[in-house]
């Protein structure tokens, strides 16, 4: 009855909306609109019933000053006391725009302001300590966190029929996956430097205010339609205090981004792992995809090795680390050999990021003095990026890509997939070296269009 009942409510709740938006509309808003909320009553219904599903029916349900009781007993109060209460029923969801193993991300509309915004659903385990304590840490990292290049939470919604909760974000139209993946040119070196200096502005930041975040990739970094990266997904984050001095988990960061201390097994490691991570993506800015894409965490310590060198016994001893993984053969740093004729400062940059010891690898603030982003061409304005517009027939995109045109004419229009030809990783890497030689002076932009569903 109870599940009868929310269809029900969410029926009704829809077609007030497709009335509110007729009402008082001139003819073209009138069909834009209400194709817009037919679109949206179709995704409510999918959402429904996948979270059907995972429903959890609560007997008893408590709120002690707008929260419910699990949330207050789970969360501190000075946390929780900076946060408005908001249930999840004051959103339209309008479709699923990203998932992961702890999370599924949605596209929404405060029905209120009328405000899009990004809804991450979290999942944890009310009888599970480690879960809720998984889920508290995000929020309390998230509320400690205030700066341009980093994701800003908003808010938190609650639903009355499950144990469930949604972070607010504000609406971000693409990450920097796409941006590599989908870039017919690729980036040029300016471009370049200003996703890597906004990357480290905000790796400066956090570690700042000792947060580690644990999961640097290409998929957490967030652009805007501004040219503004930033990070997002604190889900592995961990807050350095006085209380946090035991042992780490070594199982995170995505594997292809993964300092070589955590896969030989370190517990003790710090903002180095971010560095790291930090490196791959400089690299793979360059290059247009993954520099060292391991299917194991045998088979990348083996690419790691074979680019950066073999560990010395030292290194072992030093970091308390096991040799079980020792190279059988013996390996030189190859930064030279596998990016050739890429600029001087990019491999010194490189090499500092991706050193084996941890502690050789300096600061997010030291690498943002480096020669790389000093030296000609320097790091382009972020409205000089490449723009990103949603593709989904949505007017205000279409609005603001108008007038951005009006300034400027883009390079290209929509883009294609990028070339996928066959060729050995030593042509990919000379045709990148080609590519920075034709176009890192150019100031001519590209337009790309992201489809939500991809």
């Amino acid at each position: 009855m109870k599940r009868e009942s929310r269809r029900q409510s969410v029926k009704e709740n829809n077609n007030n909306n497709i009335k509110n938006n007729l009402s008082g509309a001139v003819e073209q808003q009138v069909l834009r609109g209400g194709k817009e909320s037919l679109t949206a009553t179709k995704e409510e219904k999918k959402i429904e019933r996948e979270e059907d599903d995972e429903e959890k029916n609560i007997a008893g349900y408590e709120f002690v000053d707008g929260w419910p009781k699990w949330l207050v007993d789970n969360i501190p109060r000075y946390v929780l006391d900076t946060l408005v209460p908001k249930s999840a029923d004051s959103y339209i969801k309008l479709g699923k725009v990203g998932c992961g193993t702890y999370s599924n991300v949605y596209k929404a509309r405060d029905k209120r302001s009328g405000k899009i915004v990004a809804l991450k659903k979290v999942r944890f385990d009310t009888s599970d300590p480690e879960s809720i304590k998984f889920m508290a840490r995000e929020i309390m990292i998230l509320q400690t966190l205030d700066h341009p290049n980093v994701i800003k939470l908003e808010g938190v919604a609650t639903s009355r029929m499950q144990y469930s909760i949604y972070l607010v974000f504000e609406f971000m139209h693409a990450d920097l996956a796409r941006i590599i993946a989908r870039s017919a040119v690729r980036l040029t070196e300016p471009q370049i430097k200003c996703y890597m200096q906004e990357l480290l502005c905000g790796l400066q930041y956090c570690h700042e205010k000792g947060v580690i975040h644990r999961d640097i990739k290409s998929s957490n970094l967030l652009v805007d339609t501004r040219g503004v990266l930033k990070i997002a997904d604190f889900g592995l984050a961990h807050s350095f205090d006085i209380k946090s001095n035991g042992p780490l988990t070594n199982k995170v960061v995505t594997l292809w981004y993964r300092a070589p201390e955590l896969l030989l097994g370190s517990t003790n490691y710090g903002f180095g792992v971010d560095l790291w991570s930090a490196g791959c993506l400089l690299a793979e800015m360059f290059v247009g995809r993954p520099i060292m894409p391991g299917r194991t965490e045998v088979e990348q310590l083996h690419m790691i090795f074979k680019l950066c060198g073999s560990p010395s016994d030292n290194y072992y001893r030093k970091l308390k680390l096991t040799s079980s993984h020792r190279p059988s053969q013996r390996y030189r740093p190859n930064y030279n050999g596998n990016f050739p004729n890429l600029p001087s400062s990019f491999l010194h940059l490189l090499a500092t990021l991706l050193d084996l010891d941890p502690s050789h690898r300096g600061t997010a603030a030291s690498a943002l003095r480096s020669e790389f982003f000093n030296s000609s061409p320097l790091p382009c304005d972020p409205s000089d990026l490449p723009a990103i517009y949603n593709n989904n027939n949505n007017d205000e995109d279409e609005r603001i890509h108008q007038k951005r045109r009006r300034h400027r004419v883009p390079k290209r229009g929509q883009v294609s997939q990028p070339n996928t030809n066959h060729v050995s990783q030593l042509e990919k890497n000379n045709q990148t070296a080609e590519h920075f030689k034709r176009d890192s002076e150019s100031s001519t932009k590209e337009v790309i269009f992201i489809h939500e569903q991809d």
